[in-house]
């Protein structure tokens, strides 16, 4: 039974907490300062960069790794300007590397943070691939669904209490959650976040690789590759994010509105 003083704090930081997910303008939970949430991301991506295998630089897939991220790191600014939403990526680092390993994956951690994995490459095909998996990764940092995520676990798990109580007392715990939290303790990125998050991840996605001058209508393609990936997947009712069918449906209905940002 949650302790009276527990909850109200909970309800406490639950209204301090909210703010709203660009574009979609859904409300969300976001307990955790995102000053703590980068201080993490960049110690445990330097921990991950040192404990992989990361492609030179001078790989021409590295390469394009790096030049497809700058563009859309570069979109994503001028949108968020424009919105007058900068706030969102203060204090970001913008880092992109690419990972010698052959799951299908890649994610973006709190400060811009992004890593991206040989084994995703031939089924992105092309830089406007490229671009459809980056963009999304970097919407789901930008709508901070990651600190959303594990906010809500932290609630659920451990009530009321605050992230530096819980860092000091239950580290392994913690780093875990956010490794977790942010998709890098499993296979695709997607997998850490619920149907509504990749969903806004999605259209957020499409709007910053088209102001980047990549073609946005290539995430269908992209989609339809990846649903003929081989592997069973479980009904939509017991999936944490959307079907191949469903997601594509949506992107294809968002396409007029990412349209509009899209100049070759």
């Amino acid at each position: 039974m949650i302790r009276k003083s527990t909850f109200i704090l909970a309800l406490i930081l639950l209204f301090q907490g909210c703010s709203k997910v660009p574009i979609t303008g859904r409300k969300q939970m976001n307990l955790l300062p995102e000053s703590e949430m980068m201080a993490m991301s960049f110690v445990q991506y330097d921990e991950f960069l040192q404990t992989h295998d990361v492609v030179s630089p001078y790989d021409k897939d590295a390469k394009m790794v790096l030049d497809v991220g700058r563009k859309i790191a570069e979109a994503t600014d001028k949108f968020l300007k424009e919105k007058m939403m900068s706030d969102r990526i203060k204090g970001f680092e913008w880092e992109f590397n690419l990972v010698n390993d052959d799951a299908i994956n890649a994610w973006c951690m709190p400060g811009g943070k992004v890593v991206v994995y040989t084994g995703i490459l031939p089924i992105t095909k092309n830089e406007a691939g490229l671009a459809v998996v980056m963009g999304h990764e970097i919407a789901h940092a930008i709508a901070r669904h990651g600190n959303e995520r594990m906010s809500q676990q932290i609630l659920l798990q451990y009530g009321g209490q605050t992230l530096d109580i819980l860092l000091s007392s239950k580290p392994d715990e913690m780093r875990n959650l956010f490794l977790t939290s942010y998709g890098v303790a499993g296979g695709m990125g997607s997998l850490a976040f619920s149907r509504s998050q990749e969903t806004e991840a999605d259209k957020l996605g499409l709007v910053f690789m088209a102001m980047a001058g990549y073609n946005p209508e290539e995430a269908v393609a992209f989609w339809e590759r990846m649903s003929n990936v081989g592997g069973s997947k479980p009904p939509e009712i017991l999936s944490t994010h959307p079907s191949d069918e469903t997601r594509i449906n949506n992107l294809r209905a968002y396409l007029p509105e990412a349209m509009k940002y899209y100049k070759p």
